[in-house]
């Protein structure tokens, strides 16, 4: 029988190691469903950077309110909700959650296409938020608990290529949308007044994410693991049956040497990388004279193919250096980022849209080679009973920096800094050349205190499986 349950996760026994590892069949099935739920969730963010011209048009937004849409409301109820959910995350039922998580999300995005201003837009993103504040901090933990350390990597590249679809389907398959709508007479409606292309297509792609939650169902929920981590917490004088926030602080604290350089380290690059993205239509349409369709299908395609191989180049790479060094997972994060820094600067600047289309996929290629290695060092170093607090806490990083800054961090510096729409390709291009480059310094300062915690883990890891 499997190492799982359908709901109550069982902890394991006091004084025994952890279980057997779930089925093969088993894991790789749970991990198939939630890449399709996160593919569900990007699409759902990334269909609103594809219609920023439309929307800013039919409602008058300046740049400045339409970077607040793109990042701000977004962020918003996730600061609010996201750490205290992830405490319930360590605590029940974890894909139940997410099943609550997933229907929300999915019928505020519907409920974006009522929108008829930008409070109503705002708001709806806020619901967006709200809804996906879970995702991260219970998916991570099921698959903490689905495949061992060594093949963290490979299987959070599985989960990151459902992002890095769901990302460019949004662009791919909003082009399609939006070109199939032009030539279709848009009804006007009770209280909605006419319905405008745009609005239909927040129905079309929220709504079906309510079909994908009952998938959730069918994934078991697996036994929660981690001894070492355990015994470790309990030499440090911590009591793992009562993970508080403030005790989950409290460790941090104590270990910042080992979590501040992937916590800051993140918020730089995604501050880039975030804004960058829900910039990038716009970009291509201001600067090149491109339509919606034509960026989103461009950059969408572009997406689809580079970050596929990104991500199973970082995981090929981790295992390959795991097998010497205990820093592989973050070693490839710096190795990826400083293969990545020249195209990202030098893509907005490109003479011609094919040029910066190639230099974003080149781009994606090499920063996606550290994704799935940046999160699994997380995982890897966290004891499991904080486990989703600490990753809600990694991810509200993630998600102030690239949905919160990111975009109004661009919008600002195009609205008051260039004062000029058309020079949004100059805030791009500056951007990544301040972010990126000091990303990669303080993931380098935090490389030798990594490798020590992975090596100190092996060490009990190896002492409690001979005792």
């Amino acid at each position: 029988m499997d190492a799982i349950s359908k709901d109550r996760p069982a902890p394991s026994p006091e004084g025994a190691g952890d279980p057997p590892w779930p089925a093969a069949r088993t894991a790789w099935f749970a991990m198939g469903v939630l890449s399709l739920v996160r593919l569900s969730a990007q699409l759902d963010l990334g269909i609103l950077s594809l219609l920023v011209e439309p929307i800013k048009h039919d409602l008058h937004l300046s740049d400045g309110q339409v970077g607040l849409l793109l990042g701000f409301a977004f962020a918003l109820f996730y600061v609010v909700l996201g750490v205290p959910l992830a405490a319930l995350v360590d605590r029940w039922s974890r894909r139940m959650i997410l099943f609550c998580g997933v229907i929300v999300w999915s019928l505020m995005t519907a409920m974006t296409g009522l929108a008829q201003n930008f409070v109503q837009l705002f708001l709806c993103r806020v619901g967006v938020g709200a809804g996906e504040s879970v995702n991260g901090p219970a998916t991570y933990s099921l698959i903490s608990d689905l495949f061992p350390r060594e093949r963290l990597p490979r299987a959070i590249a599985v989960l990151n290529l459902g992002s890095m679809a769901g990302l460019g389907l949004s662009l791919v398959l909003g082009a399609v949308v939006i070109h199939a709508l032009s030539s279709i007479t848009m009804p006007v409606l009770p209280v909605v007044g006419q319905v405008r292309h745009w609005q239909l297509v927040f129905f079309l792609v929220g709504l079906p994410g309510l079909l994908l939650a009952l998938l959730l169902l069918a994934v078991g929920e697996p036994i929660r693991r981690g001894r070492a981590a355990v015994l470790l917490a309990q030499a440090a004088g911590e009591k793992p049956q009562r993970m508080s926030f403030a005790a989950v602080v409290s460790h941090l604290l104590r270990h910042w040497r080992l979590f501040l350089p992937m916590f800051l380290g993140l918020a730089l690059s995604a501050i880039e990388s975030g804004g960058t993205a829900m910039w990038r239509p716009a970009f291509f349409q201001r600067t090149y004279g491109w339509t919606p369709q034509q960026a989103g299908m461009a950059t969408g395609i572009a997406q689809i193919i580079a970050a596929p191989i990104g991500l199973f180049i970082g995981a090929w790479l981790s295992e390959r250096l795991a097998r010497t060094r205990d820093d592989a997972n973050l070693r490839v994060v710096v190795i990826g980022w400083g293969l990545a820094i020249p195209f990202v600067i030098a893509g907005p600047l490109m003479p011609s849209a094919d040029l910066a289309v190639l230099c974003g996929a080149m781009s994606i290629i090499c920063s996606m080679m550290g994704t799935p290695t940046q999160n699994a060092a997380l995982q890897s170093v966290t004891p499991n009973m904080m486990r989703g607090q600490i990753t809600a806490l990694y991810l509200l990083t993630y998600t102030l920096a690239a949905q919160g800054i990111g975009p109004s961090f661009i919008a600002a510096v195009t609205e008051f800094g260039m004062r000029d729409e058309g020079a949004l390709r100059y805030s791009l291009a500056a951007s990544a050349a301040v972010m990126m480059p000091l990303a990669l310094l303080v993931m380098l300062w935090g490389l030798k205190p990594y490798g020590r915690e992975i090596s100190r883990l092996k060490a009990l890891e190896a002492e409690q499986a001979t005792a």
